[in-house]
This record gives C-alpha cells, structure tokens and sequence, in this order.
C-alpha cells in the first residue's frame, strides 16, 4: 500500500478564506478603477463561483448581465486588463494583513514539514496571488515550503477539469496513490478525483451546501485544540482537530478502498 508521500492544496477557500472579503473585494476595486458601475454583492459572487478562475467569472458575469458587452471589440483584452487589476488589488491586501490562513492551516504544514511530507499546491488563481499569500502569511520564505505550486493558466483546462492536478502529480514525481488533495468545493472534488486523488474537504460559507461525492472525509475546517473540527463525512478526528496522522489514516482508507 502507498504510504502518504504528499499533500497537495487548493488556495482559495482551503488554505484561507479569499473569496469574499478578498477577491470580490478586489474586483470591485478594479471595476470602480475602470470607471465601471459594477459591484458584486456578496450574494452575487457566491453564484459567480460556479466556475473557476478570475477571468472566467468576469465572462459569466458578462453573459448573464451585460451580455451586449461580450460582443464589443477588444473585450478580451479589456477582461484581461481587469484582471490584472484585480490581482493588483487583491496582493495589496494580502500586504496588509487582510487575509490570514484558516485555522490549523499553519500548523498542518509545520506537522507535514517536519515528517517529511511534501507539500504541493494545485489552483486555479494566479501565481502571484499565490506566493502573496505565502509570504504575508509564513514570511518571505513561505512559497519555498512547496516543491510544487501548479497555478493559474498553466493548463489547458482549469477545475473540475484534472489538468492542474495532473500537472501538480507530474512536477511531484509521484502517483496519485502517493499523494492527498486537500479542496472545498464541490469543482475542487471532481478536479482531483478525475486525476485519481483521495480528497479531504474543508467547507466554507460559499460551499457548505456543495455536492462532495467522492470525498473521503468532509469537515468545516481543519480546526485547533481549542476549536474542534465539525464533521459531516467521514471519521472524527482523533484529537477533535485535523493531524498530519489523521490525513495519513484517512489515505490508508482511501487507497485500500480504491
């Protein structure tokens, strides 16, 4: 039986709460930049999240409320620009201290650190969003604790296509049964089990309601000592809060089940 070889991260919503009180923010702000009328409610963004990626959210958001703007010349350069403004935006916060890690985050890495689990990262959004995260959460050094980080437009398809996961495994060196994803989304589930990935999921207010069919063991979050994790698939955590023993019992589960 493969042994736990490494743990591969989704961002957005796994390893810290970005969505609403970040990205959306920050779209706003380049929209308000741009001179345009629009403001995702956070209500509005929650639907929007149906797909992945930046740019891809600004094109539904076309297609569904300004549809006669998707026709306009240049539109795809225009979608990248404010994007690229977004991301200004959103990495200036990150600089501020705005978005911290989700708790148990820190230290699951520092667990997986010291036994010699390897760390990967697997997402849709940028690379720059990405080390920005790192660094303003775990320091300058921060992006180097990954020997992987697969982001943005990388890949032909993004999730729940398995191309990002794909990749991540390739760069990795390893098979899927060597290695856990950790998502929360429902997108995020169907993109590592299509790469043949065990996945553990920790929801969030936009995914709580989300289908994880195929997940091994679905939580709020990976929790502390002295804020236990709640469970709504899966085993319990033996301590109440999600260990690096907790994540290799449950690929041992996952891998002699497949």
């Amino acid at each position: 039986m493969a042994r736990l070889a490494a743990l591969i991260f989704d961002v957005d919503g796994t390893l810290a709460d970005t969505e609403r009180d970040g990205h959306r923010v920050a779209f706003n702000r380049a929209f308000a930049e741009a001179g345009l009328d629009w403001r995702w409610s956070a209500d509005r963004y929650g639907q929007l999240l149906r797909v992945t990626g930046g740019k891809e959210r600004i094109r539904l958001y076309l297609s569904e409320d300004w549809p006669e703007r998707l026709v306009e010349p240049d539109i795809e350069n225009r979608i990248k620009a404010l994007h690229a403004a977004k991301t200004r935006h959103y990495v200036a916060m990150l600089a501020e201290g705005a978005i911290p890690l989700r708790p148990g985050v820190r230290r699951l890495l520092q667990e997986a650190r010291r036994a010699g689990v390897r760390l990967a990262i697997a997402t849709t959004t940028t690379p720059e969003n990405v080390t920005a995260l790192l660094r303003a959460n775990l320091g300058e050094a921060g992006p180097d604790w990954f020997e992987v980080i697969a982001a943005g437009d990388v890949v032909p398809a993004k999730k729940p296509a398995p191309d990002i996961f794909d990749l991540a495994l390739r760069e990795l060196g390893l098979p899927p049964a060597a290695c856990l994803a950790l998502e929360d989304s429902d997108n995020g589930v169907r993109s590592a089990r299509a790469a043949g990935l065990a996945v553990v999921v920790t929801t969030n207010a936009y995914t709580v309601d989300q289908d994880f069919s195929g997940a091994s063991v679905v939580l709020d979050g990976f929790g502390e000592p002295e804020a236990p994790a709640r469970v709504s698939v899966g085993p319990v955590p033996s301590e109440g809060y999600v260990s690096l023993s907790d994540l290799q019992a449950w690929h041992r589960a996952a891998v002699s089940e497949s």
